[in-house]
């Protein structure tokens, strides 16, 4: 039971899973675990995260961990239908296409759903908030889930807090082996590689304009820095405008920015982060994209409300002439630029928060029916031990040893 686009592209998907999977040490070992334990067995898992690759692997070590799998993609451009195809000639129900309508995309989201799964793993939210407003009498069939993005938890913080949150949900995003190392170097690295494969532009020497300095903001800002580029900040939060100035970039309000971008990378989780008065004073070829979760950080609809014409400058590139007779330039709609416009983070960050991730749903199914039953708070940080495990084995995997305190130390520390 499955809605792909053509399952005869499966050898070009097989092979794609199996480079990441070469690379991807810790998703290996876990999976060998899985395939011993099988915490899955009886279980169904909805997912939902950017279809490529990375999270292919991550469908297959639950699969093994005798997970019945549904499987969706969480952004209309990241899925790659010949990984979708890899993933139904292996036996598993995927429902996404590349370049879905909004129609196809919730139509999507509706079949994993419908499928009455009893853990949700989830990429912005879409999934948790379907069931919950669309699908209520399935409810009672999910033991708990996982998210994990900034955008989905801020989604599932507010459900929480309004008591519409009705099972546990591990907040994977905010776990130190996810945001310390996938926000900031696997965004860092995978922004900058769609913005160049896809302008095919020079960085260095120009201005960039890095909307948002949380963990994936200053990812950008570094790797921006690192090319060669002029970067200015804009944030909301003082404490956050401090560190920019602190780490040696230039911080101003975003109008007053827009004058002199000529890159724009928006990282906020917020809306309309570049709007109306942004575009008016952008100069001539200003080029703008987004790296936050949805496509409405870079306000494409008043941009396209705006624009006297509108053509396609280069693939996946929009220009946007206004009347002023600037044009501006969007990449892959304003969807997320890494992913829409690229292969997303790179794989040995992805065997990071997808260790996380396999190891949280694990928890989940062992633990998902207590936590469900103990009230108060339906959001839980992933615990310690899930993240010191997954450090221990990266820093095995990469050959490398720390040390570890005497038992006179402890006491020490302790006294």
């Amino acid at each position: 039971m499955s809605e792909i686009r053509n399952e005869a592209l499966w050898e070009s998907g097989k092979r794609k899973i199996e480079w990441v999977r070469r690379n991807m040490p810790l998703l290996n070992g876990i999976e060998r675990d899985f395939s011993q334990t099988k915490p899955f067995s009886g279980l169904k898992v909805a997912l939902s995260v950017h279809l490529e690759a990375k999270t292919a692997y991550l469908c297959k070590v639950l699969a093994e961990g005798g997970a019945e799998m549904y499987v969706t993609g969480s952004n209309p451009l990241s899925t790659q239908d010949d990984v979708a195809a890899a993933l139904v000639h292996d036996g598993l129900n995927v429902f996404a296409w590349y370049g879905s309508t909004e129609e196809e995309y919730n139509r999507h989201i509706a079949s994993v759903i419908n499928a009455a799964p009893n853990i949700i793993i989830d990429d912005g939210g879409d999934l948790v908030n379907y069931i919950h407003t669309e699908k209520p009498e399935l409810i009672e069939n999910v033991l708990g889930g996982c998210e994990e993005t900034t955008t989905g938890i801020i989604r599932l913080k507010a459900m929480d807090k309004s008591g519409r949150l009705k099972f546990p949900m591990a907040l994977v995003n905010d776990a130190d082996c996810k945001h310390l190392f996938d926000n900031r170097y696997g965004t860092g690295q995978s922004v900058w590689d769609g913005i160049n494969r896809t302008t095919n532009l020079i960085v260095a020497g120009k201005y960039v304009v890095v909307a948002g300095y949380g963990w994936c903001g200053k990812g950008v800002a570094m790797r921006a820095k690192g090319l060669g580029a002029k970067v200015i900040v804009t944030e909301i939060d003082p404490i956050k405008a401090m560190e920019a100035v602190m780490d040696g970039f230039t911080v101003m309000q975003m109008n007053e920015a827009a004058k002199i971008g000529d890159f724009f990378v928006t990282v906020t989780g917020c809306n309309d982060v570049i709007g109306e008065q942004a575009f008016l004073n952008m100069k001539d070829g200003a080029i703008c994209c987004n790296a936050g979760h949805f496509d409405v950080e870079v306000n494409m609809a008043k941009l396209r409300e705006m624009a006297a014409e509108s053509y396609l400058a280069r693939n996946n590139i929009m220009g946007y002439k206004l009347e002023n007779n600037n044009t501006i330039f969007v990449i892959a709609e304003g969807r997320l630029v890494n992913l829409a416009a690229g292969d997303g983070h790179p794989a040995e960050i992805m065997d990071m928060s997808f260790a996380i991730q396999a190891l949280s749903a694990e928890y989940i199914a062992k633990n998902g029916a207590r936590l469900k039953q103990n009230g108060g708070s339906m959001t839980f940080n992933v615990p310690k031990e899930i993240d010191r495990k997954v450090a221990e084995r990266k820093l095995n995997a990469w050959g490398i040893t720390i040390d570890k305190l005497t038992p006179e130390q402890e006491a020490y520390l302790n006294s």
